[in-house]
């Protein structure tokens, strides 16, 4: 692979090294509370660490997809901005977790937004394809630029 080929997927790449940095922290804080669970108290603390984890796993594999689609199909740089964007969610829902059941719903809530908006952009990413390819037509351009203005929105609550 040159240069030119993986400047097109940099961002991409350092994005799922930093999502996988995330899952080891995770596994991490699962086994030391798990190493230290004797109570009750610490046994109610581990089912919800467990639970914010395996939540955080099922979705793990959805993130990767819409991430990697969007990325290449369309515009990396937006698609990065909202993978970085869902980690910082999804830290603050394994977090929110850990505290009362409330605290976590604003992050669930807003990952499921960040997913919806890269695959979105996997869709329209892929109908442009077809557009150039059977119609002739290409707005991949004019696309980029919408999504690139778009991916700041993200930020409002």
């Amino acid at each position: 692979m040159d240069a030119a080929e993986l400047e097109n997927i940099f961002l991409l790449v350092l994005v799922t090294l930093l999502s996988v940095v995330q899952n080891v922290f995770f596994a991490l804080k699962v086994e030391k509370e798990c190493k230290g669970h004797n109570s009750k108290q610490h046994s109610a603390d581990f089912e919800r660490l467990l639970c914010a984890n395996r939540n955080c796993m099922d979705t793990y594999p959805t993130f990767l997809a819409v991430l990697w689609c969007a990325g290449i199909c369309l515009s990396q740089a937006p698609a990065a901005f909202a993978g970085i964007i869902y980690l910082v969610v999804r830290q603050k829902y394994f977090v929110g977790y850990m505290g009362q059941s409330c605290q976590s719903i604003p992050g669930f809530l807003f990952g499921k937004r960040i997913l919806f908006f890269l695959s979105l952009m996997c869709i329209v990413g892929i109908i442009n394809y077809l557009l150039l390819n059977y119609g002739g037509s290409d707005y991949k351009d004019y696309v980029q630029t919408i999504t690139k203005a778009a991916s700041t929105l993200l930020l409002l609550p």
